[in-house]
């Protein structure tokens, strides 16, 4: 008999993982359906670079009310719930980005934009929670291939919004296509996720809880400065590996393009075939060879010159940095007590970096020249290796 609840209880947490699999993918989804057509926008509303830097800065004030109050939400609601509330506020954001591109409103589109960001800021956080609680009820590594759907999202958002440009598609009907199939898919997965993971409740054992709080503060410190210097590595690729590759190396802009492409292709399969090696060799080994990798590749980045030996630096790098967010997340996830608002917090650094660090770089490539600035990025990924023991289980959990 308690095998066979055994079995229904396995069953049930495979299932909710392969709809959490998809619900990981819509947000990458709808992120890059979005930046797709952020060209096409600017040209629209006819405003200057440094105007649609202000109409984009209202994602950014939308992500972080998102980061900020998730755990606020999930610990009242669970996971599941803000989940679904996340995936409204993406829905409501694009449409309306759509609706007020159509009608040439820049105000509108901040607007939409921060609701939207709102949204991408909540599911950030929940998503998770909700895949740190089932990695550790299965016992086994499942937080990086969750993040390689949210870059398979990434990678079919890019390719419908290219085929959307090519077909003429005007945006609104794109936004709308993208946001109909978000609530189909929702309506559909809601239903397998379990109910109410990272609600709080009161602590039976206050006194514990006091003893063991400043130990988990300076752990979850400690993986919020090893995620700062991985997330940065990964954002900075993002925003700036084709700039680099055009402007630092002269480049073509195709191969700038296909060089970014290279770089997400490695992140996304390093992240698909992690588990293996997680699960035989541990975070630490893992990660410091991983580190390592990134280390090399974005050595080469900074100091090569031929194109096939860049292209290993790009697969290198992108390998590298490819693990480290998820898996400060998954080791966050750990303390079972405070899982919740260990993952808030430190997915809250963890997007700050991809915030805040791509501009900071764009300030030190101005004065410096943009392959100089990324020894900035590369002196973070090495302090990420010096604290990478902080990966190690944790004895609590």
């Amino acid at each position: 008999m308690k095998k066979d609840f055994a079995e229904n209880d396995t069953k049930t947490l495979l299932v909710s993982r392969n709809a959490l699999f998809l619900l990981f993918a819509l947000p990458g989804v709808a992120f890059a359906t979005w930046i797709s057509r952020t060209a096409a926008t600017r040209d629209i509303l006819a405003v200057s670079n440094a105007e649609m830097g202000w109409i984009l800065f209202g994602l950014s004030v939308g992500s972080i009310i998102g980061l900020l109050s998730a755990s606020h939400f999930i610990d009242g609601k669970g996971a599941r719930d803000v989940i679904i509330g996340s995936m409204f506020f993406m829905i409501v954001g694009l449409l309306c980005l759509g609706i007020t591109i159509y009608f040439v409103s820049s105000m509108g589109a901040f607007g939409s934009l921060l609701v939207f960001g709102v949204g991408y800021g909540l599911a950030e956080v929940a998503l998770n929670v909700e895949g740190s609680a089932i990695e550790q009820k299965l016992g086994t590594t499942l937080l990086p291939k969750f993040h390689g759907f949210f870059s398979i999202g990434t990678l079919v958002g890019a390719l419908s919004g290219s085929a959307a440009i090519s077909l003429h598609i005007p945006i609104l009907y794109q936004f709308l296509a993208i946001s109909v199939m978000f609530v189909l898919l929702v309506c559909m997965l809601y239903r397998f996720l379990p109910h109410g993971t990272g609600k709080k409740e009161k602590s039976r054992n206050k006194k514990r809880a006091k003893h063991t709080s400043l130990r988990m503060e300076r752990r979850v410190l400690l993986l919020g400065l090893f995620v700062l210097g991985m997330a940065f590595a990964e954002g900075s690729a993002n925003d700036w590996l084709p700039i680099v590759m055009v402007d630092g190396h002269q480049q073509s802009v195709v191969t700038g393009s296909i060089m970014y492409t290279i770089f997400v292709l490695a992140m996304t399969l390093a992240r698909m075939c992690s588990s293996y090696f997680l699960d035989r060799f541990g975070r630490v080994a893992v990660m410091r060879a991983t580190i390592m990798m990134a280390i090399i590749g974005m050595t080469i980045v900074i100091f090569g010159s031929n194109s096939y030996f860049l292209a290993l630096g790009v697969v290198l790098w992108g390998i590298g940095a490819a693990l480290g967010f998820p898996i400060g997340l998954s080791a966050a996830g750990g303390d079972s007590e405070n899982a919740t608002s260990n993952v808030a917090a430190v997915s809250i650094i963890g997007f700050t970096a991809f915030l805040v660090g791509p501009p900071f770089l764009g300030i030190l490539g101005e004065a410096f020249g943009i392959r100089n600035a990324l020894l900035a990025v590369l002196l973070f990924v090495i302090l990420s290796g010096i604290v990478s023991s902080v990966m190690r289980e944790n004895a609590s959990s």
